[in-house]
């Protein structure tokens, strides 16, 4: 049997602390986890079940430039509403979360939070990507969880070596599983994964077979699947909103709409992790400050003119590099922004304020 207690979505003592730490003399607010996200509505469990929620507002409208909003996965303080939504009063610190840059307001996008595991998957077609592999990867590497490789569709593949080869040069020591959801094949291999009250958050391009893989996991039909293109083997999104879908082996999966382009944000870690043989390389050069293009001693230009490091993979490195770069430039503009907007109004209240006292 399934445990629907809160323990059994994930709730560990690694949250239990920061309750204990608030010391709350409040009762009435209980743990819940965030199993969907709609604009400003949220469908939580608590140890009560499913419920919707809305946050308390004169605690995240305030013009806080620091306050944090709840995303799929994570766990929060609730207080309970009988006679319509929950209230959510505070999210608790995360173990885990997956990012990427929000373009239309150049800011932080949280995808998922408090996972245990990141499925990066990619379909053997012609859709296969190493650099979106390699992009894919420096998120997963920077979200604080264990990255493994999905290689779906293997019943559409004669011999997926060529492209496990490819992986393993871009990303060594990260388990790669070839599946096939059709026939089955691959699939005890994940079962090592598939496990009661952890999390797992599935990432890949739309038609990768995200939703197919679920339904094999699962044993059941919980998704919609989509066919994809046969001209070039690319998808339409099948999930059209993050949620976090519970099992019934106990195991909770985030699926997120399929993302083509992964727009960076703070993965300087993700970067020196996924790309470990560059900033060992960047290491051996004669100069600490080398830029590795016409510097004496510079072992990255050695290693290029070798062949031990492929142009493509430095290129991906220096391209993923510039747009995290990029990305924060972005949001520090955007706060100073906000910050003058906020400070404009602050100051146009008081203005008035003394207006009205005269």
């Amino acid at each position: 049997m399934v445990d629907k207690s809160i323990e059994g979505y994930g709730y560990t003592e690694f949250f239990q602390r920061q309750v204990e730490a608030l010391n709350i003399s409040n009762k009435e607010l209980i743990p819940a986890r965030i199993l969907e996200v709609h604009k400003e509505q949220y469908k939580i469990v608590t140890e009560y079940g499913e419920k919707a929620a809305k946050l308390k507002g004169s605690l995240f409208y305030n013009d806080n430039l620091d306050d944090v909003y709840p995303a799929v996965g994570d766990f929060v303080l609730v207080k309970q509403n009988p006679y319509g939504e929950d209230i959510i009063y505070k999210v608790l610190e995360r173990k885990s979360k997956f990012s990427r840059l929000d373009t239309f307001n150049n800011i932080e996008q949280v995808i998922a939070t408090n996972f245990d595991y990141v499925f990066i998957m990619t379909s053997l077609n012609r859709d296969f990507n190493i650099k979106r592999i390699e992009r894919y990867l420096t998120a997963a590497w920077q979200s604080g969880a264990v990255p493994i490789i999905v290689l779906t569709k293997l019943d559409l593949c004669n011999d997926y070596r060529d492209y496990e080869a490819q992986i393993e040069n871009a990303a060594a020591g990260v388990p790669i599983v070839a599946v096939s959801s059709f026939t089955g094949e691959g699939l005890d291999e994940l079962q090592t994964y598939i496990k009661p009250s952890q999390t797992i958050v599935f990432l890949g391009s739309s038609g990768v077979g995200k939703s197919s893989l679920v339904n094999a996991i699962a044993g059941e039909e919980i998704m919609k699947v989509n066919c994809i293109r046969e001209d070039d083997s690319k998808g339409r999104h099948t999930t059209t909103h993050r949620q976090l879908i519970m099992l019934q082996s106990g195991t909770m999966i985030i699926d997120t709409p399929g993302m083509r382009e992964l727009g960076m944000w703070d993965v300087q870690e993700g970067l020196d992790t996924t790309f470990a043989d560059i900033e060992e390389l960047a290491g051996k050069c004669k100069f600490r400050d080398c830029n590795h293009i016409s510097e004496p001693g510079c072992a990255v230009k050695e290693a290029l003119e070798s062949g031990e490091l492929s142009p493509e993979r430095w290129e991906n490195y220096l391209k993923l590099k510039k747009e995290a770069k990029f990305a924060k430039w972005k949001e520090s503009v955007n706060i100073r922004l906000k910050e003058k907007s906020r400070q404009k109004n602050i100051n146009k209240l008081q203005k008035e304020f003394k207006k009205g006292r005269k």
